[in-house]
């Protein structure tokens, strides 16, 4: 029940900084400058990336090692069908990405605001899930297992790279016409999917205990499908590149530092 509480807890707070990036929107009607915007993506790219080794991968080389497998196999196995999730997902459900002209997946008629918010809420499902997993990791030891303090170091981190996330689903909605406050509902709402996959995960821990590696590690994949189908090449639109770098490169620094700090 305590790692239930902290997963939503954790979960919860990574809503909430989607939410209150989304509110810039109530505050700020112009867009974000592009040189902001890539290095807002660049950061949450870093961010992904050092999540999905630190938190995911190498606990689940560490958790198949603890049961007695070969470590690198259900990492590896894991991580492929986490990405394979993803480009299916991509291709089976139609979605717009901000700064996009033409939606991606099968043909439909939703409008471009939908779209838009299935596309965030879509890449926001492996997000949710890895803060579940790093909490039912937790549950596994001691309260006082160096893995909670991980786990709520992922939980910060994720939590830090939703706030521009957030105000890049509600920005370009008001850009469109859309209501200030329907744009801040439909970007807050496009985190919501994260405490729902964060706690489902923890209540099904004990079905999937035997299976952690390969779930740490389909979380991993799925995040890092996102990272390079979307997150870095968004970020390095446009001549000039320095930004989106330089936001990768702070994004992987403060999420390594509280992974290994408070780990």
């Amino acid at each position: 029940m305590n790692m239930l509480l902290w997963a939503a807890a954790g979960t919860g707070f990574t809503f909430l900084m989607t939410s209150l990036g989304a509110a810039t929107v109530l505050l700020f009607r112009k867009q974000m400058s592009d040189q902001i915007q890539r290095t807002f993506l660049g950061f949450a790219a870093g961010v992904m990336i050092a999540a999905s080794v630190w938190s995911l991968l190498i606990p689940a080389i560490e958790q198949a090692e603890e049961q007695g497998k070969i470590g690198w196999i259900p990492a590896a196995g894991g991580f492929l069908l986490g990405v394979g999730f993803l480009m299916l997902l991509d291709l089976v459900l139609p979605h717009l990405h901000p700064g996009s002209a033409d939606p991606e997946g099968p043909p439909t008629a939703l409008k471009r605001s939908t779209l838009m918010v299935l596309a965030v809420t879509l890449h926001n499902i492996p997000e949710g899930m890895a803060v579940g997993l790093s909490f039912v990791l937790a549950a596994q030891g001691n309260p006082d297992s160096p893995a909670l303090t991980a786990a709520l170091a992922l939980a910060l981190g994720i939590g830090i790279q939703n706030f521009p996330e957030g105000a890049a689903v509600s920005l370009p909605l008001r850009q469109e016409g859309m209501d200030a406050r329907r744009a801040f509902l439909c970007g807050s709402l496009s985190g919501i999917v994260e405490p729902i996959f964060g706690i489902l995960t923890v209540l099904m821990a004990g079905i999937i205990l035997p299976v952690m590696p390969w779930l740490l590690a389909f979380a991993a994949g799925a995040m890092m499908y996102v990272v390079v189908e979307e997150l870095i090449p968004e970020a390095h639109l446009g001549e000039h590149s320095h930004p989106g770098t330089l936001g990768v490169m702070a994004g992987f620094l403060v999420m390594m530092v509280l992974d290994v700090a408070l780990g």
